[in-house]
C-alpha cells in the first residue's frame, strides 16, 4: 500500500489498495499493476493484492480494509475488481461488509450476455438487481469513459464519508463503445450539467427536442443502461427516420433514480410533463425487471427488454437478437407500443424506404 494522489481530486491524499481474484489481466488491470506493483510479504511496496480464485476472500478483504478507519484510526479505500457474474460467489461476505459499515468500491466486469463467447456460466443477469437493492450501496452502470471519470471521485467521496457515505458497485463491460455517441448530449447540456445528471442517475443522451422534423410524431422513450447504449442509439435513428420522436434516456444509476423518485422527485429533467404518458421501452443487459419500475413513475406503459433466461455461447449480435435486446428488438417493441397506445390494432410495419440498422 502507498499514498496515491488522485489528479481529479487534487485536494485529497488517499491511501488506496486494489485487489482482484485472479482476473487482473482479463479485467484490464495490467497497466495499473505495472505502475503500482504487486503486494507480497517480501515486497511491502506493492499496492495491488492478488488473491487467486477466491471471490469470497475478495469481499472479506474489501470489508475489513473498508473498516480501517474504525479499526486502525486511518482510512484505507479498497477497490476490488471481479468478474461480474461472480459477485454472487462472494455475496455473503459483501453483504456482511455492507452491514458492518465498511466503505469500499467494487467493479464487476465484464457483465451480461455481452460477454457472449464465454458462455452462460460467465453471463450475469441478476447483479443489476443486487446493485439496486442491497442496503448501504451506491450502484452505477456507466457506458462512457467520461461518465466513469465523474463517478469515481463521487465513489471516493462516499467512501471518505464515515457518517452518511456508502460503498459503490460499478457494473461494467469490456465491450468497445464509440465514445463519440456522448458528444451531442455534452454539447446540449454542457459538462457541468451533464456531470450533475450523470451523478443523479440519468440524462437524455438523445433528445427529440433537438429535431423539429416530426412535430406531431408519437413519442417513445428508450431507457437504457451500460453496454446496450449503441443498440438504443441505432434504434432511435431508425425510428426517427420512420416518423417517431424518440428520446434515449441513458441511466447511469437506476438505483439513484429510483431512490430520488421514492423521495419525491418527479424526474422532470429526464421525463418532462408533456411526455409522461409516452410509452417506455427499457433495454438492459440484465434481468428485464430491473428497469421496469420506470412505468410506475407517471403511469406510462412499459415494455421491458432484458435477459430472462440462462445464457448461451455465440456471437454477441446473435445473443442480442435471441433475447430481443438488439436494435431490431427495440424497434419492434417501439412500434408495437405505439400501436397499442393509438389502438390501431395489428403491428405497424417499417416503411419501405427505410434501411434497417446495422448492429
Amino acid at each position: 500500500m502507498k499514498r496515491f494522489n488522485l489528479s481529479l481530486m487534487a485536494f485529497l491524499t488517499l491511501l488506496i489498495v486494489t485487489a482482484s481474484p485472479d482476473v487482473a489481466v482479463s479485467t484490464n488491470l495490467s497497466g495499473w499493476l505495472a505502475k503500482v506493483g504487486m503486494f507480497a510479504p517480501d515486497n511491502l511496496r506493492g499496492q495491488h493484492i492478488e488473491l487467486g480464485i477466491s471471490e469470497m476472500n475478495l469481499f472479506m478483504l474489501l470489508g475489513v480494509f473498508g473498516l480501517s478507519a474504525d479499526l486502525l484510526g486511518e482510512q484505507i479505500i479498497p477497490i476490488g475488481t471481479v468478474y461480474d457474474p461472480f459477485v454472487c460467489r462472494g455475496l455473503d461476505a459483501m453483504i456482511y461488509g455492507l452491514y458492518s459499515g465498511a466503505r469500499f468500491i467494487v467493479a464487476g466486469t465484464p457483465s451480461g450476455i455481452t460477454l457472449s463467447p464465454e458462455g452462460g456460466a460467465h453471463q450475469s443477469t441478476v447483479t443489476a438487481s443486487l446493485g439496486m437493492e442491497l442496503p448501504s450501496l451506491d450502484s452505477f452502470e456507466p457506458c462512457f469513459a467520461q461518465e466513469l471519470a465523474w463517478i469515481m471521485p463521487e465513489a471516493l467521496r462516499q467512501c471518505r464519508d464515515r457518517e452518511g457515505g456508502r460503498s459503490t458497485y460499478l457494473r461494467l463491460s469490456t465491450r468497445a463503445i464509440d465514445q463519440g455517441l456522448l458528444a451531442p448530449a455534452l454539447r446540449r447540456l454542457g459538462p457541468d450539467e451533464l456531470r450533475r445528471q450523470v451523478l443523479r442517475g440519468g440524462y437524455r443522451l438523445i433528445d427529440r427536442r433537438d429535431h423539429d422534423d416530426h412535430p406531431a410524431a408519437p413519442v417513445v422513450q428508450i431507457a437504457v443502461a451500460g453496454a446496450m447504449v449503441p443498440e438504443a442509439a441505432l434504434a432511435a435513428g431508425y425510428l426517427r427516420r420512420e416518423g417517431v420522436a424518440v428520446n434515449v434516456l441513458c441511466l447511469t444509476s437506476p438505483r439513484r433514480l429510483y431512490e430520488a423518485w421514492r423521495g419525491g422527485d418527479d424526474l422532470a429533467w429526464l421525463i418532462p410533463p408533456d411526455e409522461r404518458r409516452a410509452p417506455i421501452i427499457t433495454v438492459h443487459d440484465a434481468a428485464s425487471h430491473a428497469l421496469a419500475w420506470l412505468g410506475g413513475v407517471h403511469g406510462a406503459p412499459v415494455t421491458a427488454l432484458g435477459v430472462d433466461g440462462f445464457g448461451q455461447s455465440g456471437e454477441r449480435a446473435a445473443l442480442y437478437r435471441s433475447f430481443a435486446i438488439s436494435a431490431e428488438g427495440v424497434i419492434s417493441a417501439a412500434f408495437e407500443a405505439i400501436d397499442r397506445q393509438e389502438a390501431g390494432g395489428g403491428k405497424r410495419e417499417a416503411g419501405a424506404g427505410a434501411q434497417p440498422p446495422e448492429a
